[in-house]
């Protein structure tokens, strides 16, 4: 039990941690405008899905947040991840900065699987 709880908070910190500097620079560094229009949002999304993140992170990081509230941070972050992806692609960006988000998806699974296995082991 106790193994399972480190792999899921560790994970789960460093994707909540990812997504919280993701927001943070969506809303103050100029560079992060420059690429939403580069992938062609509207300039309002960069500042509602910042919204979303940090609302995703702390539904994840806080323990008492009910389970559905958690499944559905756990859901808008694989979207947010694969459209991502989807994005850069279309886009034209390098693969190297494509697959960064695949990458992000397969950290939250493994968020997901544990907090699944956690949470179902204390039923």
């Amino acid at each position: 039990m106790k193994i399972k709880s480190i792999i899921y908070w560790v994970i789960t910190s460093l994707i909540s941690i990812m997504m919280l500097f993701s927001a943070y620079s969506y809303l103050t560094n100029p560079m992060m405008k420059e690429g939403f229009v580069h992938l062609g949002f509207p300039g309002y999304f960069r500042v509602e899905l910042a919204i979303a993140k940090i609302l995703g992170a702390i539904a994840l990081l806080v323990p008492f947040i009910p389970a559905k509230i958690k499944e559905f941070a756990y859901v808008g972050f694989s979207i947010t991840f694969i459209s991502a992806f989807i994005a850069h692609t279309s886009s034209g960006d390098p693969m190297s900065v494509a697959i960064f988000p695949i990458i992000a998806l397969v950290l939250l699974m493994v968020s997901h699987i544990y907090y699944l296995k956690i949470f179902n082991d204390k039923r």
